[in-house]
């Protein structure tokens, strides 16, 4: 029979499955209780980091429907738990493991398919949300401006037109004056 806590512990992962839009599964064995700490704040909001064991993980997981990732755990686990854009936490997990060899990405899961650490890395790599947001902004602007500019050009260029053969009329007639002042 399971004990109450341990189904509690479960239940607890698994609803944490479910909730978060990403999850990126580590193993941490060698870092020191401050590093783990350090970890934490460097996630910040982004990513909640849990130490779990093994069989709860996948118990969890598997209650959550989550699949793909039961090679994953496999020695000393911890799986960030990432709510809304995971950029910024896939981010700080790579730019963590790189100080730190000690932790290590072994893989996670987002969008109910399994990730390789390739494609965590390739996560990490893309500008956040507000980056890209502040790029497609930027070309819409530009886009905008060149239209306007579009749709200006046939009203200017009649403007040209008109002013050149108002001009050409004024020399026309300044010379036919000339001419008649001649004879």
């Amino acid at each position: 029979m399971a004990k109450p806590d341990k189904v509690a512990a479960v239940a607890e992962i698994a609803d944490k499955f479910r909730s978060s839009s990403a999850t990126v599964v580590t193993q941490y064995s060698g870092l020191s209780v401050s590093q783990l700490g350090e970890l934490r704040r460097a996630l910040g909001n982004t990513a909640k980091y849990r130490v779990a064991k093994n069989t709860l993980v996948k118990r969890a997981a598997e209650d959550a429907g989550i699949e793909g990732l039961n090679e994953l755990f496999a020695g000393p686990t911890a799986i960030a738990f990432i709510e809304g854009e995971p950029v910024e936490a896939a981010k700080a997990l790579r730019n963590f493991a790189k100080d730190h060899s000690a932790l290590v990405i072994k893989g996670g899961y987002m969008d109910g398919r399994p990730l390789t650490v390739a494609e965590i890395e390739q996560i990490a790599d893309l500008d956040s949300r507000e980056v890209l947001l502040a790029k497609a902004a930027g070309a819409f602007k530009a886009k905008l401006s060149q239209a306007a500019a579009l749709f200006q050009a046939p009203a200017s260029q009649v403007a040209r037109l008109a002013a050149a053969l108002e001009e050409k009329r004024q020399s026309e007639s300044g010379d036919g004056a000339a001419d008649a002042a001649e004879s």
